[in-house]
Order: structure tokens, then sequence, then C-alpha cells
């Protein structure tokens, strides 16, 4: 809209000083002839902006004017609770609300405290997704988070891992939680824990819906991760590690020899013996096919 754009206008020679027509259009992205249009707009309506012509010349306001209109809309608001994530902001849909409200909030902030921000903006970067973390589609997500919003009941279709894998279920949106790159649909009735990457079809209905009072999300998350660990971590093995024996958690036989076996010689499992025994049979089929001799079977493969 025009008139948000002539606030932006505004705003960034605030916190920016002089800027020539070409670095306003780059910002708003828009053209140089429409921010032409704008500073004319702009002077009709009194704002006191001037322009110098030359090749230092640009767009500035008078020295000690400010502008009060910095008020936050409501997207704006709801996206500053998402401004160390920008890329989750952009997932539902709220990246141009995130820009808005930061650049609002940036130029009510007095110059000593906007250098500072400013700083602490360019050394410090939140990538939360893990290293080897693969993006993951979510189609559904923006209908999802307006479901959370608006208070609306959601029919859908979930793939669930154990059988049967695709049920129907009817959600009652209590709130989002992203987790190492990944969206979660915390629902009711329970509440439940759902990856918002396994909807498959989504419906929104017209039915209203609210967590319960005495809902919080943050703690229902603490206390899920915990149940989730614990059913998760049901064994426990003896092990000695570079001489230190320690006790273990672990999920299952295979996976915890898989992995003492990925550290070599400096790990050797002690209990339970099934545990040590499963071990040792893995280490004997690795050292039988290191103990093969390939250089034949190289040799036939080499193109003469």
């Amino acid at each position: 809209m025009k008139s948000s754009r002539l606030l932006a206008t505004v705003l960034l020679l605030q916190t920016k000083g002089r800027l020539t027509a070409a670095q306003l259009a780059e910002e708003l992205d828009v053209s140089v002839r429409t921010v032409y249009r704008d500073v004319e707009a702009l002077h009709a309506a009194g704002v006191p902006i001037y322009g110098d012509a030359g090749h230092q010349g640009g767009y500035q306001l008078v020295a000690g004017y400010r502008t009060h209109l910095t008020g936050l809309n409501p997207s704006e608001a709801e996206a500053l609770f998402l401004s160390g994530l920008p890329g989750p902001a952009g997932e539902l849909g709220m990246g141009n609300a995130l820009a808005g409200a930061q650049l609002k909030l940036r130029a009510a902030l007095p110059p000593e405290l906007r250098a500072q921000a400013d700083r602490m903006r360019a050394r410090f970067h939140l990538d939360a997704p893990g290293w080897y973390a693969k993006d993951t589609s979510v189609p559904f997500l923006q209908e999802v988070a307006d479901a959370v919003w608006s208070g609306r009941v959601l029919n859908v279709r979930y793939r669930r891992w154990k059988t049967p894998t695709d049920v129907d279920r009817v959600l009652e949106p209590y709130g989002l939680v992203l987790k190492a790159g990944r969206w979660y649909l915390v629902a009711g009735p329970g509440p439940r824990t759902f990856r918002v990457d396994q909807i498959l079809t989504l419906e929104t209905s017209e039915t209203e819906c609210a967590p319960p009072g005495d809902f919080d999300l943050p703690a229902y998350w603490r206390e899920y991760q915990e149940r989730f660990h614990t059913s998760l971590y049901q064994s426990e093995a003896l092990v000695r590690i570079d001489g230190v024996e320690q006790t273990l958690r672990i999920e299952s036989i295979p996976k915890a020899a898989r992995y003492l076996l990925s550290l070599g010689p400096v790990a050797e499992a002690l209990e339970p013996p099934e545990l040590r025994a499963e071990v040792a049979r893995l280490a004997t089929e690795v050292a039988a096919l290191y103990a093969r001799d390939t250089s034949a079977t190289i040799s036939d493969a080499t193109p003469l």
C-alpha cells in the first residue's frame, strides 16, 4: 500500500540519513519514478524532506525531525517474536511484516542504541537447523499457522510411523514449535504432537477452538521432550571409553553396537553380554570385509 511505503520512506531517511532515489528504490523494491512521486506526496503532506543534486546528493530529512508514526500493526507485532529467525518467519508468510517491524523498531531507537543493535545484527546470526538436516517441504505450514492464530479446528489426513500409516484426525491447534529446523503442531484433544510436514491433506473448519486456560506451550514442550527421551532410551549399558567405565542409556542393542564400533578401539562394551556379542559380531564382519583382496577386482575394472 502507498501509505505504508510513504511511512517506510520516512523511516529509512530517519534511520539511515541521506539516501539517493536509486537507493530508496532498491530498499523499497519500487522504481525510481515511484520514489520521485512518493517524495512529492511527502512534501505535500508537510514532511520536511529535501533533496540535494550532484554526485553526493540525495534525499534527507530536516535536522532534528523525527516521526512518531512508528506504531506496529498486529502482523508486525507478531513477527517481532520471530525476529531472530528470519527463515521461519518467511516460512510462516511473515517475512515482509518482520522487515517492517524491524525497520520501525530501529527508527524508534536513539542513535547510540541503534548503533549497538546494528553491531549485534552484523556479528551474530542464528541458524537453527543442524548441518546435515535436509530442507523438508511443509506445504500446509501457513494454513496450520492461520488456524493457530484464528483458533479454528483442522480436519487433516496424517501420515504416522505405525500401521495404519495414513489416518484422519480432527485437531484443535494449540501452538507451533520449531525444533531443529522441523515444525511441530501441538493440538488437542490431549494435547498431542504432530509433525506438520506429515500432514497429507488439510481442511480448515468454521468450528472455533482454544487451548485450555492453563495450557503453557513452552512447559508442555519441555515435558514432551523429557517423556520422549525417557521412552526412547529405556535400556542401559556399561562401557569403557578411554579407560573410564561409565553407564550409558541406550535405545537398542543394534544401535548402541554400531555407535560403539564407530568410536574404534577407544570404546569397549562391557555389559550387557548381548551388546558385547553384537559389537564383536559387527567387528568380525568389518575385519572380514577389509581382509579381502580387492586388487584383482580393481584391475579388472580399470579400462584399457
